[in-house]
């Protein structure tokens, strides 16, 4: 069974990340379906909006899969996991067509990286936002450091980062993390809605669009690209291994 979930129609495609019993983390089997949905999407003209969620109500996307990511020991074995993961949500950023995250639950570590990538963050109302990284003694590592203080400021982030903050909607909007909440009862018609009122134009206006809004910030890729290195340095840390121990081994 796929563990994202694909529908299509009317120019929209929207996926769903279904691993409800790891909380939707991100593991390589995921990696494997998301690079196989954008190739779909990169080569598909007739799709202008893409639409991402998790299952269920309870969580949009828990981070990495901790379990499975907790084989790998060195720097060197965690370079290509972040780099793969840098190039998905650099291939997301830069899609043709605009990109929503619609934030179904909780977004910790990874997730909030994950959703940061997209055009537009539109959240349910009682979604919250966990930039728990560092209690794993771990910085972010899919260039979510550059594309948090992009959205809410550098003292913000930095902030949010070093408590390991965990924040509802309300201070998300108020923040610029997330562009909108839902407020009807079906959040899901919302969101398929919203998309509807972006796909008016072709994908060669989108496109004209989001690489012009992007012409000033060339420099912002190698910074995203020097994340690696530091997260990979502290993911060989025997402190990042105690504390992902402890964290699978509580009761």
């Amino acid at each position: 069974m796929s563990i994202v979930k694909i529908e299509q129609k009317n120019h929209v495609c929207r996926a769903i990340i279904n691993r409800p019993e790891s909380h939707n983390a991100i593991n390589f089997a995921v990696m494997d379906e998301l690079e196989t949905l954008l190739d779909k999407i990169e080569q598909d003209s007739a799709i202008r909006c893409f639409i991402l969620s998790g299952s269920g109500q309870k969580t949009f996307i828990s981070g990495g899969d901790l379990r499975e990511f907790h084989t790998i020991k060195t720097a060197e074995e965690a370079k290509p996991m972040a780099r793969r993961m840098l190039a998905i949500l650099k291939r997301i950023e830069q899609l043709p067509c605009w990109t929503i995250a619609a934030i179904n639950g909780a977004a910790y570590g990874g997730g909030c990286e994950m959703m940061l990538a997209f055009d537009f963050r539109m959240a349910a109302p009682h979604a919250t936002f966990g930039f728990t990284q560092g209690k794993f003694y771990l910085p972010p590592g899919w260039g979510g450091l550059t594309r948090l203080v992009e959205k809410v400021g550098r003292s913000t982030a930095l902030l949010w980062l070093a408590e390991a903050k965990i924040i509802d909607t309300q201070t998300a909007q108020r923040h610029n993390l997330i562009d909108d909440i839902t407020g009807s009862s079906n959040w899901t018609d919302e969101i398929w809605e919203r998309a509807q009122n972006l796909i008016k134009n072709d994908r060669s206006f989108i496109k004209n669009l989001k690489e012009g809004a992007m012409r000033i910030t060339h420099a912002r890729w190698e910074a995203i690209e020097a994340e690696l290195d530091s997260f990979a340095q502290f993911w060989e840390s025997d402190l990042h291994e105690e504390r992902v121990e402890k964290f699978l081994n509580r009761k």
